[in-house]
């Protein structure tokens, strides 16, 4: 009973922020032009994860296009700039976005 009961609150606290974020991203909009594993008007979280791979300084650029947007890296369709996502949003959204396999 004890060996199970480590395994579920182990196995829930590796869910818990993986989930947070994905609630983090629907009440920010953010699920409104992008998915985890698919192209919607905006690329995949997982295509995203894929493209900023192994870059030190990924989660502060994919911060700051999260809150000011940007175009160009994706094709024609531009990033809006996200106003109502605060910098401490954005940095976890991104750190969020870069874990997606």
């Amino acid at each position: 009973m004890k060996r199970t009961l480590i395994t579920l609150a182990m196995t829930l606290s590796v869910a818990a922020p993986a989930m947070a974020d994905l609630a983090l991203a629907t009440s920010k909009n953010c699920m409104a032009c992008h998915a985890v594993d698919k192209k919607m008007v905006g690329p995949s979280y997982k295509d995203v994860a894929a493209k900023y791979a192994g870059q030190k300084d990924a989660a502060d650029k994919l911060a700051a296009k999260i809150i000011k947007g940007g175009s160009g890296v994706w094709g024609p369709v531009p990033m809006p700039a996200n106003t109502q996502v605060n910098e401490a949003d954005a940095k976890k959204l991104a750190a969020w976005v870069l874990t997606q396999k």
